[in-house]
């Protein structure tokens, strides 16, 4: 009990746990929302190429996270990298974002936005794409302006693989940022970049804590627990509805 009671009181278990949520938020965004609100442009606006949009978004996924990771860090080195001499060339200065816990957060999630963008991406059209033409046809004859058709028929109608791919964008986000933590910072700078996956790794295999380490592993046991149930009430429910 004393092990579950530090989880959520260690000064340093809190700033982990706070980490994790500021992980979450910045994948919701960079994993779901811009590639859901870029697959409503591509389906609706852009109309053409769609097969070409998903192999380009596609193509980054195919390469490691360890690749990605160090390809960003030359790409964002603050003394050599390509950005730093630009900054350089304009009289700025690029900041050292490892030193920074959030900026070293949000490095992170683009990396494992490199990773995640094109198969959400795909996902998501794919779903757009199941939703009978007809339905989109009757709102077109009555005059229904696209963006309340989108609002108010399309986005009800994707509901179910939206809120899969939210959930599919947590869980595989919090573990995918595993591999660039562990490339780049390490949990640095002073757990500024570690999350609760990242810490149960540490606690049992670095720090042989193995009881705040178990701890840490149930709680983030129960948090995909309740996604999974979520899923299960939301998604699979609605699929047993349509059969």
């Amino acid at each position: 009990m004393k092990n579950y009671v530090e989880v959520f009181t260690d000064p340093i278990n809190q700033k982990v746990i706070l980490n994790t949520l500021i992980y979450i938020l910045f994948l919701i965004v960079l994993n779901f929302v811009i590639p859901y609100f870029i697959s409503l442009i591509v389906k609706f606006f852009i109309k053409k190429m769609q097969g070409a949009y998903k192999v380009l978004f596609f193509i980054p996924s195919l390469f490691s996270l360890v690749v990605g990771a160090m390809l960003f860090t030359w790409i964002l080195n603050p003394v050599s990298g390509p950005i730093a001499y630009l900054m350089k060339s304009l009289g700025m200065t690029m900041p050292n974002w490892s030193n920074s816990g959030i900026l070293a957060i949000t490095v992170i999630c683009f990396i494992t936005n490199w990773k995640v963008f094109g198969y959400n991406f795909i996902l998501l059209l794919t779903g757009l794409g199941s939703i009978p033409a007809n339905i989109i046809d009757a709102a077109k004859i009555d005059g229904i302006p696209k963006w309340k058709l989108i609002w108010n028929v399309i986005l009800p109608m994707n509901r179910g693989i939206a809120i899969y791919v939210l959930i599919l964008t947590i869980v595989q986000g919090l573990q995918y940022v595993f591999t660039p933590i562990n490339v780049i910072t390490t949990g640095g700078p002073y757990y500024g970049s570690s999350n609760i996956i990242y810490q149960t790794y540490l606690n049992a295999f670095v720090l042989y804590k193995t009881g705040t380490s178990s701890a840490l592993a149930i709680v983030t046991f129960i948090v995909f627990l309740v996604l999974l149930f979520i899923e299960i009430r939301f998604v699979e429910g609605k699929a047993k509805n349509y059969a």
